[in-house]
């Protein structure tokens, strides 16, 4: 039964589009989220970015790993 669960929490994987990540966290703001999109290649960034499509997409999981490692 907790095989289960751990599969079905790892597979409840976020993926937020840009246009909408003001909906669900307060910060970057839209501007700065795209900011950091620009300039994936050299920050870093691509880690959390999925893209599918011409949708831009961010893993909401991936970004704060990310987030955290910038301290």
């Amino acid at each position: 039964m907790e095989r289960i669960e751990q599969k079905m929490q790892k597979s409840e994987r976020r993926l937020i589009p840009v246009t909408k990540w003001n909906d669900y966290h307060p910060w970057p703001p839209i501007g700065g989220l795209r900011h950091l999109i620009f300039f994936e290649k050299n920050n870093g960034f691509s880690h959390c970015v999925v893209r599918l499509g011409r949708r831009v997409l961010i893993d909401e999981e991936r970004f704060f790993e990310w987030a955290d490692q910038q301290r």
